[in-house]
């Protein structure tokens, strides 16, 4: 099968949703398909069209940017070119030029499939209203074009603006996840290299530095915590420096953090090993999430794959894996005296790792591409019937 997959940003830019896209073209081409990727040139010093995995990435040069979005104008000929080509076409959501995107695919007669993975929520200025504005227009006409729409959970769908009166065409699949096996000593040289003693109490958080992450909720926790533990310390995996769109939000962090000294560190990003090595060590894993653009939060499986339980905020979808799997608290957004309570509740309730393998067992990328292309080969049969 033939699948052009289309998304603003991909490699080596890291997101939940580049990660997701990544893991899954991979299981994809493993598998034999032939797999291609329409993303924009991002950074100017990437190549134009490289094969990588097996997978074909065409990137387009950058004209303007709109807040987080893009303006690419070579895509007009080249998404022409590559949906003629394609048996199958997935937009992953949200995305500036989605709704052209959906208008060829159907010129074309080709299956569109919609990944949505997040409603679009921006800092409250004037360019990204105007930004958020064509962006949120442009995903709805390819949603109300599209044959299917995948998200994480029927939870989130059923919640978002942009969905809950399409339900009838929502798939719910479980978002591509996988973890790096790794020994104990490779626990202990990861302690090693970020001066962690033995017996230490982890607070982990997992993500890129971006607002509706809620980093600022944990600080506040934080405070409350020490009272009790003052050894504890928050370990930040994750992209902190270089955020598209989160440079003011990344200097109020920055400058509360500092106020913490040697209780909170930021690791930067890591490698899947090294990630692996952090999961394990956490005595928690805390998501404290604000807004509906996180849907869902794979860091939680990918914590709870490794053992460790997690806390993660009230919102659709984002509940979700500590529901169930039953390893974790949920509480109230924007919160940091609920955060600080559930992180001393779990501290207290688990003095060893979880097992949640029956859990994590569906969101393994294989498992998660196969729902994809039964998805995929429903669309192709009823277009040509």
């Amino acid at each position: 099968m033939k699948i052009l997959f289309c998304l603003t940003y991909f490699a080596p830019n890291k997101s939940g949703l580049t990660i997701y896209v990544d893991r899954l073209t991979r299981a994809l081409a493993e598998d034999g398909h032939e797999v291609t990727i329409l993303t924009s040139r991002h950074i100017p010093v990437l190549p134009k069209f490289e094969l990588c995995n097996g997978i074909a990435i065409h990137r387009l040069p950058v004209w303007l940017r709109l807040s987080k979005g893009v303006i690419t104008p070579g895509l007009l000929s080249k998404a022409w070119q590559l949906i003629r080509h394609a048996d199958a076409v997935n937009l992953h959501l949200p995305q500036f030029e989605a709704g052209y995107l959906g208008v060829v695919a159907r010129l074309l007669r080709k299956p569109l499939i919609v990944t949505y993975h997040s409603d679009l929520v921006l800092p409250k200025v004037l360019l990204n209203k105007i930004a958020g504005f064509f962006i949120r227009l442009s995903n709805r006409i390819a949603i109300r074009l599209s044959d299917s729409i995948v998200t994480n959970t029927y939870d989130f769908a059923e919640h978002s603006p942009a969905l809950k009166i399409h339900l009838q065409k929502v798939v719910p699949i479980s978002p591509p996840i996988v973890v790096e096996k790794i020994s104990d000593q490779e626990v202990l040289d990861f302690c090693t290299k970020h001066n962690i003693e033995e017996g230490q109490i982890i607070i982990g958080m997992a993500a890129r530095m971006a607002s509706e992450k809620g980093v600022e909720y944990l600080i506040g926790a934080l405070k409350d915590i020490l009272l009790t533990y003052p050894t504890a310390c928050v370990l930040f995996a994750g992209e902190y420096r270089n955020v598209i769109g989160e440079e003011k939000y990344r200097d109020r962090i920055l400058k509360m953090t500092g106020q913490l000294g040697a209780h909170w560190k930021f690791l930067g990003v890591d490698s899947q090993r090294e990630r692996s090595a952090f999961y394990h060590r956490c005595n928690v894993l805390v998501l404290p999430s604000v807004n509906s653009t996180e849907s869902f939060g794979m860091v939680q499986v990918e914590a709870l794959m490794c053992g460790t339980p997690v806390i993660a905020t009230d919102l659709p979808g984002v509940r979700q894996p500590v529901l169930q799997s039953g390893h974790g608290l949920v509480i109230p957004p924007m919160d940091s005296s609920a955060l600080s309570a559930a992180i001393l509740s779990i501290l207290e309730k688990y003095s060893s790792k979880v097992n949640a393998e029956d859990y994590t067992r569906a969101f393994l990328p294989g498992a998660v591409a196969a729902k994809y292309l039964e998805l995929f080969s429903n669309c192709i049969h009823q277009a040509g019937s």
